[in-house]
């Protein structure tokens, strides 16, 4: 009976997909992952000392819930360094969005509702035809 909890928590994918990515190993591995599946990537590069990365936060979990079929990551420049000066990073926040491994848009900035209305033009141009909305 326990075996059988374990294995339906496993099977069940957290509403939130938003993980903390702490080594380029990690960021290697969330990419290959996220592209053998098919899912496209969104990136928030932030850093702990800046205010504005800091405040959108709470914006990008509000993200992660509406648009379950995108891997979100979350990305600190100080501590992830290689990862931020292979993307181009030279301010934050920066935003990335992801899919087969290429960059297809790049957001520098806080504004909520430019993500959004980006979000929202991106999202329809990956679902397959048999994703169901």
């Amino acid at each position: 009976m326990v075996m059988e909890g374990q294995q339906q928590q496993q099977q069940q994918l957290p509403k939130s997909r938003v993980a903390k990515v702490d080594s380029e190993e990690s960021w290697y591995l969330f990419v290959t992952q996220a592209n053998n599946q098919g899912c496209p990537v969104f990136v928030h590069f932030g850093a702990s000392w800046c205010v504005p990365s800091l405040a959108m936060n709470s914006f990008f979990e509000e993200l992660a819930m509406t648009y379950q079929d995108i891997l979100f990551l979350v990305v600190d420049v100080d501590e992830v360094k290689g990862v931020a000066s292979k993307m181009e990073v030279k301010a934050m926040p920066t935003f990335v969005l992801m899919r087969d491994g290429a960059v297809v848009d790049k957001i520098v900035g806080a504004n909520p509702e430019e993500i959004r209305k980006r979000m929202d033009g991106f999202v329809p141009s990956f679902r397959r035809p048999n994703m169901v909305d």
